[in-house]
Formats: C-alpha cells, structure tokens, sequence
C-alpha cells in the first residue's frame, strides 16, 4: 500500500439510529460508510477532528486502517451541521472503495490565477469541473489563467487544460470565467450617495449637538 495517503484509523460501528450517533458525536466520534466494488457496506466510525484535518481539500483519498488492514478510499460525501460553528462539525461521511488504475467522477474547484487587463474584472461563473479521471491522480483544483485577457473574453469549460487521461464531463460551452468592464456609476448613483454623505453628516453633527 503506498505510503503517500494519509491514514485513517477506523472502529466497526455496530450501533445505528439517531440516538447511537449523537453519542458517537459527543464522544468525538463520527459515524461512517464504506462501500464500493460489489462489497457489501462497512459501517465505520473514525476520529472527528481527524477526519476534519483530511477532508479539507476536495475529493480527498485517504488510506482507511479497518482491522489491521489498509483501505484506499475516496470521500466521497461529507454531511456537516450547520447550526453548529466547531470545526469539526461534520455528522457522517461516505467513502468509497478506489483501486490503482480505475477511474471515478468527480468535481474538481476552478482556481483563477493571474491578473485580467486594467479596467476589467472577472466573473467567476463555474466554482467546479465535473471530470472522469483516475481515482489515485484526482487534481486539488483545475487552475485557469486570465493574465491580460481583454474586456468580452471568455474562458468556457471546453477550453480548460484537463490533466493527463482526463475526460470533460460538464457541458464544453458552460462558461467558466468572462472578462467584463465594471459599469461606471449613473448620475443618479452619484447624486444618490451624495445625498447619503450629507444625511449621515448631518446626523453625527446633530448627535454632538445633543451631546453638548
């Protein structure tokens, strides 16, 4: 098994239901599947902070420890709680069993990198790439350059560089970055927080009245 993936060590879960998680939950526990393979599924419960440091980066594989034995596996969801603001936050994860030499989808975060031409901006249109690609060479992110591309150009899925053996699975013409010239403000706009400037300035003149 190669040594380059982060372990994971695992316990078998044996107790189910909402009761059995929330348990599992405040002992820092977070309660798992793994499935893949024709296998039937392992229900698995892993260290939650542990789990919380592997899976910050997308589409992570991480090297499962179950029994004494080493697993490759994809995450492939994470539910997390909303309401809660802990880092680890998350309530269960799926993982999915990968092999040297298959291929998975996945989607993989668009990073723009670089500086359009003066005066414009660009708008990020699609945050992620779906794309077909082997399980053990999954990209951290897919990186676009829009260094000194001008006002109307456009960078659509279809045009993105993909790495060695990957296959596009998004639609070719969804357009992933357009360069744009931010409008300039109206008269009205003008006028408008002009008018805001003057209101709030009388409003603290008129609160250091009251003061004195």
């Amino acid at each position: 098994m190669s040594t380059e993936y982060d372990k994971l060590e695992t316990e078998t879960r044996e107790s189910f239901g909402k009761g059995a998680a929330r348990k599992l939950r405040a002992a820092g526990k977070v309660p798992g599947v793994l499935y893949g393979h024709g296998t039937a599924a392992q229900h698995l419960t892993v260290d939650a902070h542990a789990l919380y440091l592997l899976v910050r980066r997308s589409n992570a594989i991480i090297d499962l420890q179950i029994d004494g034995k080493s697993q490759l596996a994809l995450v492939k969801d994470v539910q997390r709680n909303p309401v809660l603001q802990g880092k680890p936050a998350i309530e269960h994860v799926d993982l999915v069993i990968v092999k040297k030499g298959e291929k998975v989808i996945v989607d993989v975060p668009v990073h723009i990198e670089g500086e359009s031409a003066p005066g414009t901006i660009a708008n990020h249109e699609t945050v992620a790439i779906s794309i077909e690609v082997e399980a053990l060479h999954i990209p951290d992110t897919i990186v676009v350059s829009i260094e000194g591309l001008e006002e109307g150009a456009h960078i659509l899925a279809g045009d993105v560089e993909l790495p060695k053996g990957a296959t596009l699975l998004t639609d070719a013409e969804m357009l992933v970055v357009g360069i744009m010239t931010p409008a300039a403000p109206s008269l009205d706009e003008d006028e408008t927080a002009a008018e805001g400037e003057t209101a709030e300035a009388a409003a603290e003149q008129a609160e250091e009245a009251a003061a004195e």
